[in-house]
């Protein structure tokens, strides 16, 4: 799922090509990834974009008379830049907007259908859509101590809690995790003074190295490459392969539709984590700790 490194340099990409021009109309070829129209679609045509902007993971389109496109990609959905008038690609298209400067298509891989597309009119209703989560780089050491230690969860789920934290997900939270050498299981209220300091400048060093390099990446073109697994990331995508800081090899927690990727040795003092589906068929023969495992 992008996140906010990637919803940045989508949102940087895309006040270079359309603001200030006219969206002139709304084509879709799926109708389910429409979930809110007021306006409908065909009342946006003729109006200027003003701005865009960032909640959460979401990116908010602003248009001429307090409208607004907000455009939640989920894990699989893209944008693609076309030529103007192009048509939406093939199987994975879900919608195109036309501007007088080009095509925005939304697509979409595989058969699930999470990519969505709100239309809303005001502020109001624009901020009823904001999970909440602080934003990561902005908030001082304090306010990050207050959403940290709200709630009691493990830092990984407090990390992707969009109510805790806004634009961390799954991906970055391993990196922010492994930077910061803390377990993603330890809770949060177990927290001291100089491990909170430590993940709150893990989290800041993270995503303003990783939006800049994908900047660097991107110059002036448009983000062609969005994806979750980057060269240069330390565990995340890595199971496996050595660490960069100690040679380990990378470990996995797997659940669900997700995993979790650390380093035994530089986050959880060599203990191995369970993994709930493998540990539970090894048992005994699950080993506990990265020695034993080498």
């Amino acid at each position: 799922m992008p996140e906010l490194p990637e919803v940045t340099v989508y949102i940087e990409a895309l006040e270079r090509r359309i603001v200030g021009e006219t969206l002139l109309a709304i084509r879709l070829a799926s109708p389910f990834v429409l979930r809110t129209v007021q306006p409908r679609p065909a009342e946006l045509a003729g109006k200027r974009v003003t701005g865009l902007r960032r909640i959460g993971k979401r990116i908010v389109i602003g248009m001429e008379g307090d409208d607004f496109v907000v455009v939640h990609l989920m894990v699989a959905g893209r944008f693609r830049w076309l030529a103007a008038g192009a048509r939406v690609p093939g199987k994975i298209g879900l919608a195109a907007f036309d501007f007088s400067s080009g095509t925005l298509a939304l697509t979409e891989a595989g058969s699930k259908r999470r990519a969505s597309i709100h239309l809303v009119h005001g502020e109001d209703a624009l901020r009823a859509m904001d999970p909440g989560g602080i934003d990561v780089l902005a908030a001082s050491p304090r306010e990050f101590r207050g959403a940290l230690l709200g709630e009691r969860h493990t830092l990984k789920r407090s990390l992707t809690d969009p109510r805790l934290f806004s634009g961390v997900g799954n991906a970055w939270s391993d990196e922010i995790l492994h930077r910061a050498r803390l377990s993603p299981v330890q809770l949060t209220t177990n927290l001291d003074d100089e491990e909170i300091a430590r993940l709150h400048a893990a989290v800041r060093e993270t995503m303003e190295e990783w939006t800049g390099r994908l900047r660097r990446e991107m110059g002036d073109g448009f983000p062609e490459k969005v994806t979750a697994f980057r060269e240069g990331m330390a565990v995340h995508g890595r199971y496996g392969q050595p660490c960069p800081v100690c040679g380990a090899p990378v470990q996995r927690i797997r659940y669900a539709e997700n995993e979790t990727n650390y380093c035994a040795r530089c986050q959880t003092g060599g203990r191995l984590l369970a993994d709930r589906s493998l540990s539970r068929l090894l048992k005994d023969d699950w080993p506990r700790s990265i020695d034993e495992l080498l």
